[in-house]
């Protein structure tokens, strides 16, 4: 039964284990080499399938652009518009200022974390087998020390990567609607304010604690929803995987119910980006 245990544990580690690579003394490292290597370590799988899953997305959008016709669309074409009309209308319903960023970047956002989450419903033993097959064939590797988890959105660095480009950005819509001055004055002059000078002055901290608290909690819900429940849904695979002859059945069943975590989490993250990005755009507080 302990065995059992440590099978399946170490299955399930593997199967969580990001391909890694790190730069040391003797020169490139990877995977158990980088165990002590600290910030800079890289992970190559989500960095390989999210730039390739982003090039997919803009190859595809780019193929319907040339192939658009002026008369009846076709599928494809017709398909494509849809997705673009279904983004620019929640654009157009939720964002109040005037930007001509915010609907290609809403676009990229839902289609491209959609895209990363869509490799969930791949068999979650195949391409983690076939990097393992080809790392012993090709390079003399043990496939044990071969990893390749390939949703990128099941690692917290994509997911916080995401997150703090849409908080930069939502520093510099604030700062070039309100500048500088008005940007400090929201920080520290709401929620509390008083016409008393004093007294105003004496709210200052607690005023500038709570808004950024509120800030900073924003970028950190957009990563931490999207990783939590894409690492969820993916340990629910691995788990299924484990279970041998009923995988499949089983594995089939969660799959149809995880497409609509995959796209929902797609739009909620899309949604916040556009509702937050709205909020830093208006000059009311």
């Amino acid at each position: 039964m302990a065995a059992e245990e440590v099978t399946l544990s170490g299955h399930i580690q593997h199967h969580l284990t990001n391909a890694k690579m790190c730069s040391t003394d003797t020169g490139l490292a990877f995977n158990k080499a980088c165990t002590d290597s600290g910030f800079w370590t890289w992970h190559i799988d989500t960095l390989a399938w999210s730039i390739g899953l982003g090039l997919i997305f803009l190859w595809i959008f780019r193929s319907a652009a040339k192939k658009s016709t002026l008369g009846v669309p076709g599928k494809f074409q017709c398909f494509i518009e849809m997705v673009v009309e279904f983004v620019g209308d929640n654009v157009r319903d939720t964002f109040h200022g005037k930007s001509k960023l915010i609907a290609p970047l809403a676009l990229t956002i839902f289609v491209w974390i959609f895209l990363m989450n869509l490799m969930d419903l791949i068999p979650v033993d195949f391409l983690p087998a076939l990097a393992g097959f080809v790392g012993e064939t090709a390079f003399g590797m043990d496939s044990h020390d071969v990893y390749m988890k390939v949703v990128p959105t099941t690692d917290i660095n994509l997911t916080a990567a995401l997150a703090l480009g849409v908080f930069i950005l939502m520093i510099g819509y604030s700062i070039k609607i309100k500048g500088i001055g008005g940007f400090i004055k929201e920080l520290t002059l709401h929620p509390f304010s008083s016409n008393n000078m004093a007294l105003q002055i004496l709210l200052i901290p607690f005023n500038l604690l709570l808004e950024l608290i509120a800030l900073v909690s924003k970028p950190f819900s957009l990563a931490l929803r999207l990783f939590g429940n894409l690492y969820a849904g993916e340990l629910i695979f691995i788990l299924i995987g484990a279970i041998g002859f009923m995988q499949l059945p089983l594995h089939f069943v969660w799959a149809v119910f995880h497409i609509l975590v995959i796209v929902l989490q797609a739009f909620v993250f899309m949604m916040l980006t556009i509702v937050y990005l709205s909020m830093a755009s208006s000059d009311n507080h």
